[in-house]
């Protein structure tokens, strides 16, 4: 009796260990290939899986978005600039039976491809793409990857370029262009605005020219100005318009070329060419020689 209770009870462990290995669970985001006797049959989950002991083998799949950090890459652009340029890739599994059967590794065989296309993309742009065009070089990163991954059932759902590493003499010559450029719009901006303002100057003599009165208006309102500040030495300006009747009298005064001309009348007769000598007296003294 003691020898067939002990052949039970290894039977009944025996027969625990393959339930327990015939029974598997599944999360939501996880799928199961099963293999009977090395051959694909079936694609299972979620939830509870039941498997023939010792004949039946279940690779378990995750469907979840895995982020690919891909390593830093030597690249050459197309007009030879050395950058080290890393990315990182978002892609997830959409057949798990391709992604089990077609390749050994998906993961790794995803990082390689990443690091290829990378190399490959990057070196056919200039070094300015590189830095202001990189939506259009995540697009195109994107699609080739994502062509390459597709027959192993993983979709490449992004690409996005991290860090771009230059040398330092680059980055220097960088910073020298990006000073220049600053200035150049500093310069065009300033230009503008005196453009703008000589403008604005002319067409505001324009309506004072039309109208006398508002210069005088303008005169005031400067005197104005002047006055609301606290100097010891006050300049007035004064329009040559406020002068101008004073100093035709004074010019008229003195004979000048702003003198009113005469008024007219009968004119007096202008003195003859030859003046006749008056008589010299008889009793001047004689010159000495």
């Amino acid at each position: 009796m003691a020898v067939v209770g002990g052949i039970i009870i290894v039977l009944a462990f025996f027969a625990l260990i393959a339930i327990g290995s015939s029974v598997r669970i599944l999360r939501e985001y996880e799928r199961g290939v099963i293999f009977r006797l090395g051959r694909l049959i079936a694609q299972k989950g979620p939830g509870l899986i039941f498997l023939i002991p010792f004949v039946d083998r279940m690779v378990k799949v995750d469907l979840r978005t895995v982020t690919l950090n891909i390593p830093p890459q030597e690249v050459i652009t197309r007009d030879n600039v050395p950058a080290g340029v890393n990315a990182v890739a978002y892609f997830r599994v959409i057949d798990p039976r391709k992604a089990i059967v077609e390749v050994e590794n998906f993961l790794l065989a995803t990082s390689q491809i990443s690091q290829t296309a990378l190399r490959s993309v990057l070196g056919k742009a200039e070094f300015d793409q590189l830095l202001s065009d990189r939506e259009r070089l995540n697009e195109e990163l994107q699609k080739i990857i994502d062509e390459s991954t597709e027959p192993w059932g993983v979709k490449v759902t992004a690409v996005e370029i991290k860090d771009v590493e230059i040398p330092e003499q680059m980055q220097r010559a960088i910073a020298r262009q990006a000073e220049a450029e600053r200035e150049r719009r500093a310069k065009i901006i300033n230009s503008e605005g005196e453009y703008q303002a000589a403008q604005k100057l002319t067409d505001a003599a324009d309506i004072i020219s039309q109208n006398p009165a508002s210069l005088q208006l303008r005169y005031l309102q400067t005197l104005l100005e002047i006055g609301s500040n606290q100097n010891t030495t006050v300049v007035f300006p004064l329009p040559m318009d406020v002068l101008e009747p004073f100093i035709g009298r004074a010019d008229h005064a003195a004979g000048g070329s702003k003198a009113k001309p005469p008024k007219p009348g009968p004119q007096p007769d202008p003195p003859s060419p030859v003046e006749s000598v008056p008589d010299l007296p008889d009793d001047l003294p004689p010159s000495r020689s």
